[in-house]
């Protein structure tokens, strides 16, 4: 997995760290059971402090996309599904994109589409039968 951060943007490194696993998880490029690189690892790699990667490592276990293990590290663990917290979060992050969306002249037939292009692009399917076995 290629890790893509902007050292200079204004979202901190650690939630853009989050993200591009979560991204690697969902295009399947990270798999059900798949250790994640140590944190100093990743902090080599990365050019970055290891106590970001620790950061955005908690931050990924409190949301259940991994799990931490002293002997094994990181791993990908199956995800629970969605629940009253994600749907909030998830509203509030779609409202605010529709909103902008929709101010730069994109029409709703627009925005659905590209949101049902970006959902069919993950390899979901995949991950979803990973985690039933």
């Amino acid at each position: 997995m290629i890790l893509k951060l902007d050292m200079s943007g204004d979202i901190p490194i650690y939630v853009q760290l989050r993200n591009q696993i979560v991204l690697g998880i969902g295009r399947g490029e990270l798999r059900v059971g798949e250790r994640l690189p140590t944190v100093r690892q990743l902090a080599g790699d990365a050019g970055i402090n290891t106590m970001t990667v620790n950061k955005a490592y908690q931050v990924l276990k409190a949301e259940g996309f991994i799990e931490i293990d002293r002997r094994h590290g990181a791993v990908v663990r199956p995800v629970q599904g969605a629940d009253g917290v994600f749907h909030e979060k998830l509203e509030e992050e779609l409202e605010l994109l529709t909103a902008e969306a929709k101010l730069k002249g994109m029409n709703q037939q627009e925005f659905l589409s590209l949101c049902e292009k970006m959902f069919s692009e993950l390899h979901l399917q995949e991950y979803e039968t990973a985690t039933e076995g």
